[in-house]
């Protein structure tokens, strides 16, 4: 069974599934945070736990994230079960994301025969574009093949994917990128830069609240 864990508001706007990165879970401060702040701009957040993150907290023990095609069958499962105890009610709009390795994930669901006419959009919080200090390993593909809008909400230094790096890539015209000033990966700056993490979460909030509103308004 997959763990989850539903913030629901009164009068929301759209329904968000978010998922963790490879290194935190579904409860981590960033996750936590950032929920907090989507209720707070009326929209429902459903989080959950990919099978290997369960299994670390049963365990005790750091086991690596499984494999893209476990990860993306996960996925897959909280979105039609999601979509199925909804149906008797009028659905609201539905958009997908996550964290890191959690959006990259939400991205190839976005050329997915199965999931396209479930969703409206996607959301990146730190997208991977490639390993740590491996900028050769590019993971370009799901951004390039996505048949659905997809925000990426990205620091300008994130070690993943900087923004002087992504300016070089070939993406579909379905993507958008925007830059918070001297963010890394989790999006927090430097102190020298005037910013704080607490600023960007709220940013990014209302960055992806206004893709939204963009991608809803003919609902």
């Amino acid at each position: 069974m997959i763990s989850k864990l539903e913030n629901n508001v009164d009068n929301p706007i759209a329904q968000i599934i978010f998922a963790h990165g490879a290194g935190a879970n579904m409860q981590h401060d960033f996750m936590q945070q950032l929920t907090d702040l989507f209720n707070q701009a009326n929209i429902n957040v459903l989080r959950f736990n990919f099978p290997f993150m369960d299994k670390r907290i049963a365990l005790g023990k750091r086991y690596p994230p499984d494999r893209m095609p476990k990860l993306i069958e996960c996925y897959k499962d909280v979105i039609n079960d999601l979509v199925t105890t909804t149906k008797s009610v009028k659905p609201l709009p539905l958009f997908i994301g996550g964290k890191s390795m959690g959006s990259r994930v939400a991205v190839t669901l976005a050329s997915d025969d199965d999931i396209l006419h479930k969703i409206q959009g996607v959301f990146c919080l730190g997208y991977p574009f490639h390993p740590a200090k491996n900028t050769e390993k590019l993971r370009l593909e799901p951004l390039q093949e996505t048949q659905k809008k997809v925000l990426i909400v990205q620091g300008e230094r994130d070690a993943l994917g900087s923004e002087l790096e992504i300016m070089n890539y070939e993406l579909s015209n379905l993507c958008q990128c925007v830059f918070l000033n001297d963010g890394d990966h989790s999006l927090k700056p430097r102190v020298k830069s005037g910013f704080t993490h607490t600023q960007h979460m709220k940013s990014s909030v209302n960055i992806i609240k206004q893709f939204i509103q963009e991608n809803t308004q003919n609902e």
